[in-house]
């Protein structure tokens, strides 16, 4: 769908919502508003967050919970002909009023927003549970008072791991080579361990990969099955770099337009929706390993031949070091000093990790 096309309908959305709230307010209308459409911006197309959940839920859930009252069309994020940098200026402007937040990319115009999922800060499930409820709060006074955005929800994708296409033992092994990257902060993990980031979008990983333009990738376990990285890597170094949070979140004003019991609904639904997405990205962070490896735990996916590597004791400790050294310090130069006791105050308290 071209960017203009989809602009004009998510704006013609957007001013339908506004048009009911403003009838609402003024006491034209009932509480109830029947067939209200809801316009959505979801997450990546392909991987299992959207088939599995999101897609269903908006398409299908969605009006059998409100008794038809509410119905939805979900475009996937990376198909909307939208870039990730713009969506927050996008919602706060309501020409999306319903939307995913790559937070890694949004940290562009936000950077504080990188906060609960740096490279390095969180090396397994509960320690990104941790981070995250520790900042939730932060995040939603955030959006709410600089963008007049609320915050519906928040998803995470399984495990960045690092995927080579020549041998390697350990974190130690990648200087040297060039590294595919997605956000800054794993540029910062990157260069910290003498390796070049390069930036490149999800869909052209496994090009560069053929073409020798990387040696190696951070991505998800499960994803980078999806597009056949086992098929042109060998080595899996499975130490999560980063997850990859998305933020569902919606206009105020589009919000405030729903009526009160879609509100309610969604409200009530939207956590269930984002604890299922959370407990399928655990689960595919195992299984995305066992099938790049080949290994019997592998159920959806495609079975590789990947080397599954066994990282040392001492990477661990890099890993900290390196968070401390490189990872916190650049967020803190793009955030500016204020982020400083926004950590402190949350990730920082909950995680013992504050070295300014």
């Amino acid at each position: 769908m071209r960017l203009g096309h989809w602009r004009r309908m998510a704006l013609g959305g957007a001013l339908a919502l506004l048009a009911v709230g403003t009838s609402l307010a003024q006491g034209a209308a009932p509480a109830t508003a029947p067939g209200e459409r809801l316009r959505i911006i979801g997450g990546l197309a392909g991987v299992n967050q959207f088939v599995r959940h999101e897609e269903p839920f908006w398409s299908r859930e969605l009006p059998r919970l409100t008794g038809g009252r509410a119905s939805a069309e979900i475009v996937p994020f990376d198909r909307a002909g939208l870039r990730g940098q713009e969506m927050i200026r996008l919602v706060q402007l309501g020409a999306v009023p319903f939307g995913t937040l790559l937070l890694a990319v949004s940290a562009a115009q936000e950077p504080e927003l990188a906060a609960p999922d740096l490279a390095g800060l969180n090396p397994d499930f509960a320690s990104l549970k941790r981070s995250v409820e520790a900042y939730r709060p932060r995040a939603q006074a955030l959006l709410r008072e600089r963008y007049g955005i609320e915050l519906l929800a928040l998803y995470v994708y399984p495990a960045q791991a690092t995927f080579c296409a020549k041998p390697i033992s350990g974190l130690a092994d990648l200087a040297g080579r060039r590294v595919r990257v997605s956000s800054p902060a794993q540029a910062d993990w990157v260069t910290a361990l003498g390796a070049t980031p390069v930036q490149t979008t999800f869909s052209e990983i496994v090009a560069n990969l053929r073409h020798g333009n990387i040696d190696c990738a951070i991505t998800g376990t499960m994803s980078g099955n999806t597009i056949g990285l086992h098929e042109v890597t060998t080595h899996l170094h499975p130490m999560p770099v980063n997850w990859g949070l998305a933020a569902f979140v919606a206009n105020r004003d589009a919000w405030q337009a729903l009526s009160n019991e879609t509100r309610a609904v969604l409200s009530r639904e939207l956590p269930r929706l984002e604890g299922a997405i959370w407990a399928e990205s655990e689960r595919e962070t195992g299984e995305g390993i066992a099938c790049n490896t080949g290994s019997a735990g592998c159920v959806s996916g495609r079975r590789g031949r990947m080397t599954l590597v066994t990282p040392p004791s001492t990477d661990d400790a890099r890993r900290q070091e390196i968070l401390r050294s490189a990872v916190l310090p650049g967020w803190v130069q793009r955030c500016g000093p204020g982020c400083i006791p926004a950590w402190q105050s949350t990730i920082g308290r909950a995680t013992g990790i504050d070295p300014f």
